[in-house]
């Protein structure tokens, strides 16, 4: 999408909206290898939760069970797809990524990773469980 700005470390300039449309918008203009990991991960959480509601804010998308609750987002960045989780510190095996906010944990996918679909679809059906983050 030669149309969206990327911002630093390739993440996309995409406005602030709700639904799948706006989600694609954003998958779609992820650089490089990064797409790839953003289709993927949306294709698991959209198998794992049916339901999900999605949105972009703060050039972030968002995945919830009800609408502004959620339980994970992701960002780019330079080497590295960045993915929040939440209610992190709740799921087993907790992300490996610690946080300055105690219940939030992080997991990183870097160009050449392999993705461990079930890992992803795992805390995927653990964190939509958990009450999420009202933003």
């Amino acid at each position: 999408m030669s149309d969206v700005k990327l911002l630093s470390g390739g993440n996309p300039q995409i406005a602030k909206g709700y639904g799948d449309a706006v989600v694609q918008s954003y998958i779609a203009a992820m650089p490089d290898w990064k797409r790839d990991v953003g289709a993927r991960v949306d294709a698991i959480v959209t198998a794992v939760c049916r339901d999900v509601e999605k949105a972009v804010k703060w050039n972030s998308p968002f995945y919830g069970v009800e609408k502004d609750r959620w339980f994970l987002s992701f960002h780019c960045f330079t080497k590295y797809v960045k993915f929040t989780w939440f209610d992190g510190a709740d799921l087993s095996p907790v992300p490996p990524v610690t946080s300055k906010q105690p219940q939030v944990r992080y997991f990183h996918i870097c160009e050449g990773d392999e993705i461990d679909e079930a890992q992803i679809a795992d805390w995927v059906r653990q964190a939509v469980q958990l009450p999420g983050e009202r933003l």
